[in-house]
């Protein structure tokens, strides 16, 4: 077996323990959330807040990306956000939160993943060679899956249960440790190109036929990801009547298929292609949405969850060793932040748009409209991925 470079492994490792207390803080958030307010309006708009950065400063962050050293601008993406996660702790201790001050925090910690997310996927192909790329990829989602969504939010969950000042806590020492590990990581040097010209990533995404595809049905898919999960929150407790600490298992639950499709990934890939690999994942997600919205109980919801993370796995991978086997290295920093600008940009929209869905008609309507919505989008997106998934070998 191929032993991974020392510097990736630090670089597993940090992302290890940052997603633990990012799986915390992500039941933690709405909990919280839903403690201030019951109205899906308002837990949906703490959402959005968080995803809103995607839409206004990803070019701006993959210019930064190809243009620093990018080790660096991750571990000090990483203890800013335990400053600013330690003054919500501060302030959810001092009982001075609110729904308004929750939004504006929200905002600053997606601001700083948008830098993270984006130095984190294109520094990758300078640690690992390219041959190992689905590998090294396929363990990156692992320690997430793991950390933000199985160990981490039942923890969050009990913590919460505990002392609302808990999770949040947690979340910011872990922040300090990710933070500590990748300073360890000895500089790339600095960026690729001496203009990092945000329009090069542009131009080069909408040359590519196939990427620009994946990217515009990354966008929807996102969207309707965002419309139905945005209220699981109050789904779990208001129409299943269960309690926090249940909403943190159904999402480590989710996390069990998520860890699956991480270590079979590689295994998949050989057996089946990568578009084959893709389409299958986006069928088996429209079809998991639908499911999740009819679950007569939350034993259903956990299956189809776990159905959904294990697809969702399978899609975040392959798409990302797509663009790092493609796109130039001095260009990767630039043709991420477009194609997150893209696929990320509608979520805040899809959360807004969800919470006004279960408003409206109800807890349990944002699922089925999101699985069918996804199934449309596969459908037309067709035409374009079909002509590739026949040139590309078996």
């Amino acid at each position: 077996m191929t032993r991974m470079p020392r510097d990736y492994r630090r670089l597993w490792n940090a992302t290890g323990i940052d997603n633990l207390g990012n799986g915390v803080f992500t039941a933690a958030l709405p909990l919280l959330a839903v403690a201030l307010s019951r109205d899906p309006r308002d837990v949906a708009l703490v959402s959005a807040a968080t995803y809103l950065p995607w839409l206004l400063l990803s070019l701006t962050a993959g210019a930064v990306v190809d243009r620093v050293d990018r080790i660096t601008l991750m571990w000090r993406t990483q203890a800013l956000q335990a400053l600013v996660v330690g003054v919500l702790a501060a302030l959810v201790s001092a009982e001075a939160i609110s729904v308004p001050l929750l939004v504006v925090l929200a905002f600053a910690l997606g601001a700083c993943d948008v830098f993270y997310d984006n130095a984190a996927q294109a520094v990758l192909p300078d640690l690992v060679p390219k041959d190992l790329l689905h590998k090294a990829n396929g363990s990156q989602q692992v320690a997430l899956i793991v950390g933000r969504q199985f160990v981490g939010p039942p923890l969050g969950s009990l913590f919460f249960a505990l002392a609302w000042t808990l999770p949040f806590a947690l979340d910011a020492a872990s922040f300090v440790v990710a933070a500590a590990l990748l300073a360890r990581i000895p500089k790339l040097g600095g960026g690729h190109t001496g203009s990092a010209k945000v329009l090069d990533g542009l131009r080069w995404l909408k040359g590519h036929r196939l990427l620009r595809a994946l990217a515009l049905l990354l966008g929807v898919n996102t969207f309707c990801g965002q419309l139905a999960n945005v209220t699981l929150v109050l789904f779990v407790t208001d129409a299943l009547r269960l309690g926090a600490g249940t909403f943190g298992l159904l999402l480590a639950g989710a996390a069990v298929g998520g860890v699956l499709g991480g270590v079979t990934i590689s295994w998949l890939v050989a057996r089946i292609g990568d578009l084959r690999a893709l389409l299958a994942s986006l069928a088996v997600n429209a079809v998991a949405f639908v499911g999740i919205g009819f679950s007569p109980n939350v034993f259903a919801v956990g299956a189809f969850l776990a159905v959904s993370g294990f697809a969702t796995t399978v899609w975040n991978v392959v798409s990302a060793g797509l663009r790092q086997r493609n796109v130039p290295s001095s260009l990767l920093g630039r043709v991420n932040s477009v194609y997150r600008l893209l696929g990320w940009g509608l979520m805040p929209l899809g959360a807004l748009t969800g919470g006004l869905l279960a408003h409206r008609f109800g807890i349990r309507v944002p699922y089925p409209v999101a699985g069918i919505v996804r199934g449309l989008a596969l459908v037309v997106a067709l035409p374009v991925l079909i002509p590739a998934l026949r040139a590309t070998p078996r």
